[in-house]
């Protein structure tokens, strides 16, 4: 079969090769790719700034249909269609981080996509206990989606724990801030969104998605905006998904006495801020790194709870639109379906991402 393939270490050596289809072991399922979500991690693998371990098939943010079974797998179906949680394909399962349930901590931790073979292919092969069923009424290609969006499950709702008629900023309207945007609006957040005049197609996305107000930070003002739409109090909770230094700045700017700011983009520099803002507003600041499998059984029961109840919660609209690119493998090679991959810039090239996916 044809694979998106990181052949050799270093910057670059990623190509369409033809490699062995997966071996679907004994407590294994061999599984049909339908689509699989281009990362920014997958960039850092392509430039080698990210852990990875050639050869290796890149791709995690991947959904598919189950087309064998193992012999201690047979309770999967086959045709089941099924959304992949490939970042705990090899983990010690005995550290106090896999006994947490915090398995992305673990030392030996190995995902799909850098550490072992991942879904720019036709087929992969996972375990049972790696795998959701899509509900009915979802699409494969939203459940593409369902890793991303598990990161900003646990952003949103277990390190934020936003509660409804708070009210928010998002800065950064990428694919994950606007994943962030649509689980904030569908649990009563009133949120505002910020991006720069590069950022246009996707803050008037962000207003389709339900966002109280979007801003262009080069040329209006998100402290003003903020005081408007906050009463001069400043909003709760802050999401930074630019990984950008002006942006971490707005969000602490923005926030309201005893306020939260969540970290969930990755800036990969060191940054200047004014501390004594913490200080002085009696901030809480986290970061939010990837998700448990606790978040991924909870994401999923958004999922069925969106599709009984046609909630705010689908992510069709982020798939349809574009949010983020997406490939679909196809029989004789992946054929991408939205824009190809970005090229990176030697500063971003430089930095290294110690997000551990």
């Amino acid at each position: 079969m044809k694979a998106l393939l990181k052949f050799a270490p270093g910057d670059g050596h990623v190509d369409v090769r033809d490699v062995d289809e997966p071996i679907c072991r004994d407590d294994q399922v061999k599984i049909e790719v339908a689509f699989c979500g281009v990362c920014g991690t997958d960039l850092h693998v392509l430039h080698d700034t990210f852990r990875n371990y050639p050869p290796v098939i890149l791709g995690h943010e991947l959904s598919g249909t189950v087309v064998e079974t193992g012999p201690q797998a047979r309770s999967v179906p086959i045709g089941q269609r099924v959304a992949v949680l490939g970042a705990t394909t090899v983990t010690c399962g005995e550290c106090e981080h896999c006994r947490s349930g915090y398995f992305i901590f673990c030392a030996r931790r190995r995902g799909m996509g850098h550490g072992v073979n991942g879904g720019f292919a036709r087929y992969v092969a996972a375990r049972p206990d790696q795998l959701y069923r899509i509900p009915d009424g979802m699409t494969l290609e939203e459940g593409a989606l369902s890793e991303p969006f598990a990161a900003i499950v646990q952003a949103v709702l277990e390190i934020g724990r936003v509660t409804a008629g708070e009210t928010a900023v998002v800065s950064g309207p990428g694919p994950m801030g606007l994943l962030c945007l649509k689980l904030l609006v569908a649990q009563g957040v009133t949120a505002i969104v910020a991006g720069t005049a590069a950022d246009r197609e996707r803050l008037e996305a962000a207003r389709r998605f339900g966002a109280a107000a979007v801003v262009n930070v080069e040329s209006d003002d998100l402290a003003g905006t903020v005081r408007e739409a906050t009463a001069g109090r400043g909003v709760d909770v802050a999401f930074e998904c630019a990984g950008h230094p002006a942006s971490v700045r707005g969000c602490l700017e923005s926030l309201r006495p005893m306020g939260r700011h969540i970290q969930v983009a990755i800036c990969g520099r060191d940054i200047n801020f004014e501390i004594d803002r913490i200080f002085y507003k009696q901030l809480t600041i986290a970061g939010s790194v990837c998700y448990t499998a606790n978040t991924w059984a909870r994401m999923f029961e958004l999922f069925c709870g969106s599709v009984r109840h046609a909630g705010r919660c689908r992510l069709a609209h982020a798939a349809h639109h574009g949010l983020a690119a997406r490939v679909r493998p196809g029989v004789e090679s992946p054929v991408a379906e939205s824009a190809p991959l970005p090229r990176v810039s030697k500063r971003q090239r430089r930095r290294r991402s110690t997000m551990r996916r």
